[in-house]
């Protein structure tokens, strides 16, 4: 059965839950403070992580777009036209067209879980491809049948049922251990680190709530000892500041006697947490092996520097193209076989971007001008050994 087509019981059982205790000064993302290195609630917990840290949300789905494109050839000119309008006009999902959003969201989950899974659903007929569908990790279960090597795709319906039809699943681990069927996530080790950071974020909130929302403290010394006047005179001048603090307008406050107006919290300082802060960022963005400035973080100023970063992003997205490349190949070698042509494919990635088009045209210029200085020099020799 299909996973896209999976008829779920009513009685469905619920995936284990972890017990979070309530805190009343936990901050609003206490599910990561609570962080359990094994835990059932992986999928949640980094979920969650993504949420709650704008960075790291916004580092995956960078990662992603600079994956860049691609084109699938097979040798053959009017075959590589009729794959090329398969390949941007099948359907994905519930309702995208073109396999660049199935490969969007295979490649998020991919970064985000460690796994992903995707599925090739034929027509009734099974004489062409209808679609392509991103299955939830939720929902489905990747197994050993019998050894690490063979993957088995199973419903997670209250207990592990293998899918039918596994030469039309895909699935893909990203680093699993040695040993396991289980793909290792990019933001493993990141729960710990994000805590703390939520945890000055959210003592920096809460510090801005106090002190920069002023709070006043007003103090009347009365003259007067009977205390019935005293009273009378106090809750007039209560009377008069509240009327002025409510007022939209600007209002003076003015009170007969001897009447003192501090700011509560106005001695207080707020902690800089411009370093630790940071000092959490560099952590964060080391795990990710994202350069800063992608981001739009100056920390590096220097141009050689920068290069350097590029380089190494451009090494991170080649391994990530690697693992993605075998399910684009599978998804158009069975295209190509439901036609009746050759199944021979190759996946040709787009230069990540201009500057290693530059990098390159300068490596082949170097080295061409090397063999001509190398030419150069066994001519001369030769020349004065003839003598």
């Amino acid at each position: 059965m299909n996973f896209f087509k999976r008829n779920k019981p009513e009685s469905k059982k619920e995936l284990p839950v972890c017990p979070v205790p309530a805190t009343g000064s936990s901050h609003p993302f206490s599910f990561i403070k609570n962080y359990s290195p094994v835990s059932m609630c992986e999928y949640e917990l980094y979920k969650n992580l993504r949420e709650a840290v704008p960075i790291i949300d916004a580092a995956i789905d960078k990662t992603v777009r600079l994956m860049g494109n691609f084109e699938v050839t097979a040798g053959n000119a009017s075959v590589d036209r009729e794959l090329a309008l398969f390949l941007n006009t099948v359907s994905v999902n519930g309702g995208n067209k073109g396999i660049y959003p199935f490969i969007t969201t295979y490649i998020n989950e991919m970064l985000t879980y460690g796994e992903a899974v995707g599925e090739i659903v034929l027509s009734r007929d099974n004489s062409e491809i209808a679609a392509l569908y991103n299955a939830s990790l939720r929902d489905v279960a990747i197994t050993a049948a019998g050894s690490p090597l063979n993957l088995t795709v199973c419903r997670n319906d209250g207990g592990l049922t293998p899918a039918k039809n596994q030469n039309l699943i895909m699935p893909t681990l990203l680093n699993p251990e040695p040993g396991t069927v289980r793909g290792t996530s990019i933001l493993r080790g990141l729960p710990y680190v994000s805590g703390i950071l939520l945890t000055i974020l959210d003592s920096l909130k809460k510090n801005w709530e106090r002190v920069g929302d002023v709070r006043f403290s007003v103090t009347y010394k009365p003259d007067s000892s009977s205390p019935a006047v005293t009273k009378k005179q106090a809750q007039q001048i209560a009377d008069e500041w509240s009327k002025a603090m409510r007022s939209s307008e600007v209002c003076d406050f003015v009170a007969v006697g001897d009447v003192n107006v501090k700011v509560i919290g106005a001695d207080n300082q707020i902690l800089d947490s411009t370093i630790p802060v940071r000092t959490l960022l560099e952590q964060i963005i080391a795990k990710l092996s994202l350069p800063p400035f992608v981001l739009g973080i100056s920390w590096s100023s220097t141009e050689r520097m920068s290069a350097q970063q590029a380089d190494i992003l451009t090494s991170e997205l080649e391994f990530y193209r690697s693992l993605i490349s075998p399910v684009i190949a599978k998804i158009a070698k069975l295209f190509l076989r439901l036609k009746g042509y050759d199944d021979n494919v190759e996946v040709k990635w787009d230069l990540i971007n201009l500057q290693d088009e530059v990098e390159l045209s300068k490596a082949l210029l170097n080295k061409a001008q090397a063999k001509e200085i190398e030419r150069r020099t066994e001519v001369e020799y030769e020349d004065r050994t003839s003598y």
